[in-house]
Formats: C-alpha cells, structure tokens, sequence
C-alpha cells in the first residue's frame, strides 16, 4: 500500500510551456482526498512555489534540492541545510575567473549581478504572476562584494553558461565540501520560458539531495520507503526514485531516469504522465 507520493515539479507535473495537464491536478486532489501526503520535491526554494503548493493542498514541501523541508500544512519549517560563507564566497569567486554566470539562493531572494539564465527564467515566471510566489529578486553591482558584507543565509548557489561546465564541476567538486548537479537544459530540454539553450550547476550543501530529504521525512512520519511512490524526470530525481518502493519516471526524463526506473509513463508530462502514474499504482 502506498502511504506517501513524492514528485517533482519541472518536467514531471509542469510541462516546458509552464501548464499543468488537468489529469494532474486531479490525481493530486484524489491523493489528498485519500489522506495519502503528497510530497513536492523540487531543487527550487519554496518562495518561488509558494503559491502552486497552496493550490496543490500539499502535505510537505523538499525544496531546494533537499536544503529545507517544510510542513506545508502550518509552514514549519522541519528540516534546513544551509552552504557556510567560507564556500559560497570560494565557490563565486570561481565561477567569477572564469566568467560564469553565478546567482545564490536566499529563502525569499534570488541574488545576482544580471538577470541571464536560470535567475532569469525564475524572473520571468514572477513577473507574469504564474505561481504566485513572494520571491524577490535582488541585482547587485559585485555578488561577491555583496555578500563579504552581508550575513546572508544561503542554501544555493548556481553557476550557468551556454557551454559544458564539467571541468568547473570537477574542479568545485575537488575542493568544496558541497554537492553538484548538473542540468543541461538543451535540445528537447531548452528552456522555452527564456527560449535559451543552457547548462547550470545546482550547488547545495554536501549529502543533500531530494533522496536523503525524502528518507528524513519518511522517518519523520514514520512511513517505511517501500510504501513510497515518487516520480521523477531529471538528474537530481535520481537517489528519490531509487530509494522509493515505486521509483516512476515521465516519458519525457533523461535516459539515465528511465533505466534506473520500476516504471516509464506512456504519457509524456504535457499528457499527464503524473497521473498516470499515480492511477496505475494506487487504487482509490
């Protein structure tokens, strides 16, 4: 018996024109309607979800890629992981050499020095209101002078460029205590919000990922992972599928998802691949 769903949001409920499938948000409502907690589980912050996991009458939210969990019934935060100063100030001043683009993640501020990329599609996403999120963007002459400052909390760091980032993967990887995912947002990917073709380094504290927040909260509530079902598309879904009783992943997830999957959607996410999902391995 399934007693948790966990899902992504990008890829996996919301398609890459940013709509939502009605078979969506009715496999969600049957979900809630079962008293089954529905988990969101996305590498953005909650600020920029807030209002989508309002609509969604989500249980719990894991965002930031695992860097804070929340209980979205009162907004008690459960669990948080934040980068020390020390490592955001490195890691910036890296990516800065090399002249990458760099913007870090506050719990309500997205601070960069130009709006290019990712940042850049978070923007755009506000300013049409989608989600109704409370986030606030915040553009700075030097990120870097800036937060030598400051006393900021920061729980993300994301380094972007239009071209392969592995060899400043490997290189942070080598000397920051920290974890990196890489997401390539080209080909069928591209990022059609900003219709721009990129790749971006997702830097979150070491031994943070969705997976192991997952694991936290099912311990929490006391729910043994065989009775999770979580659903997935992208590189940091991996250890939350593989960890889950019932790993599924969309038809439209990287290769690497798919083989690593108890299950394949026919549907694709614009199609509603989350419901089918959901309706093939609950009976409600």
């Amino acid at each position: 018996m399934i007693k948790l769903v966990a899902s992504d949001l990008d890829g996996t409920i919301i398609d890459k024109d940013n709509d939502i499938n009605k078979d969506n948000f009715k496999a969600i409502s049957d979900i809630n309607k079962s008293n089954i907690p529905f988990v969101i589980c996305t590498g953005k912050t909650y600020s920029i979800y807030k209002g989508l996991c309002s609509s969604f009458h989500a249980s719990y939210g894991i965002f930031g890629n695992g860097t804070s969990i929340i209980d979205l019934k009162n907004g008690k935060e459960i669990y948080q992981s934040l980068l020390d100063k020390s490592t955001v100030l490195g890691i910036i001043k890296l990516a800065k050499e090399n002249n990458l683009h760099v913007h870090v993640y506050t719990r309500n501020q997205i601070i960069t020095e130009e709006l290019l990329y990712l940042d850049l599609r978070n923007y755009k996403l506000q300013k049409n209101n989608i989600y109704n999120n409370k986030l606030e963007f915040k553009i700075v002459p030097n990120l870097l002078k800036y937060l030598l400052k400051k006393d900021t909390d920061i729980s993300k760091i994301v380094i972007s460029n239009t071209n392969s980032l592995e060899n400043i993967k490997n290189t942070i990887c080598s000397n920051f205590n920290v974890s990196v995912f890489d997401i390539k947002k080209y080909g069928k990917y591209k990022d059609k919000i900003i219709d721009k073709e990129y790749e971006y380094l997702d830097i979150i504290p070491k031994d943070v990922s969705k997976g192991k927040a997952l694991k936290f909260l099912s311990n929490y509530l006391q729910i043994n992972e065989n009775e999770i079902l979580a659903v997935g598309d992208n590189l940091n879904d991996l250890d939350m599928l593989k960890n889950a009783g019932i790993g599924i992943a969309v038809n439209n997830a990287y290769s690497e998802i798919k083989q690593i999957a108890n299950y394949v959607t026919e549907k694709p996410v614009e199609k509603g691949a989350f419901a089918e999902a959901v309706y093939k391995f609950i009976d409600f």
